[in-house]
């Protein structure tokens, strides 16, 4: 079995699961008593989220670039960095390293391909949804990707570090998010990416009529798969 490094702590409470679902991943393939190898590199998120306020994209990539490498040294096979904001630097993280970056963007792509999804629905941070660094990635693969109105955009931004990321869960936020969402399938998406790892605390298929995909289960049984392959 390959050893994962988890590159976690953006934020905690989205990290847990990761560990979670890799560890289920890996005794329902092998059974007995069987876990993942692991390692785990759990970062300052408020330093980050710093970086985030302040554009300063270059200095986040050097924190989590330095911290992949030692990952790498401590016997990691690969990278699974556990946040979908940040891969915003998966290439200067990719080029810091000798073993893969499991990019969630491009395991994201392959499941909405898997389900003959053409036009998402994609909620994150602003930086996710606002910038080119993630939907990039699903437009190469032929995947058409609609965000919600500068509003609303705000609204989900405040939700997830205001709450989500803090490990608060409120019923308003979460009708917040579903009516969001609701717009979006009447704007023709036929799927909603949860494109921050924290949503997914909050919503899950059952309170929505359109196809979920939850880019931290989609995330972490890849990260599962790698670590099975011969």
């Amino acid at each position: 079995m390959k050893t994962i490094g988890l590159l976690g702590g953006m934020s905690f409470e989205s990290t847990i699961p990761y560990y979670k679902i890799i560890n289920e991943e890996i005794n329902k393939a092998l059974g007995g008593l069987h876990s993942a190898k692991i390692i785990l590199y759990s970062v300052d998120f408020a330093e980050i989220e710093e970086c985030q306020k302040t554009d300063n994209w270059q200095k986040s990539a050097q924190i989590l670039s330095g911290a992949a490498k030692n990952l790498e040294d401590a016997g990691a096979d690969c990278i699974v960095l556990c946040t979908n904001t940040m891969h915003k630097v998966a290439d200067e993280i990719q080029n810091a390293i000798d073993i893969p970056l499991l990019h969630i963007a491009q395991t994201c792509a392959e499941e909405l391909k898997k389900n003959s999804i053409k036009k998402a629905a994609l909620a994150g941070t602003k930086y996710t949804m606002q910038q080119d660094f993630y939907k990039k990635e699903l437009a190469k693969n032929g995947i058409e990707v609609l965000i919600p109105e500068d509003n609303d955009i705000e609204i989900i931004n405040n939700i997830i570090f205001q709450e989500l990321c803090k490990g608060k869960f409120l019923k308003e936020s979460k009708k917040e998010f579903i009516r969001i969402i609701n717009s979006l399938v009447e704007n023709g998406a036929e799927g909603i990416i949860f494109g921050c790892t924290e949503i997914g605390l909050l919503l899950n298929q059952d309170d929505l009529s359109i196809k979920v995909f939850d880019t931290t289960a989609i995330h972490a049984k890849k990260a599962a798969e790698f670590a099975l392959q011969k």
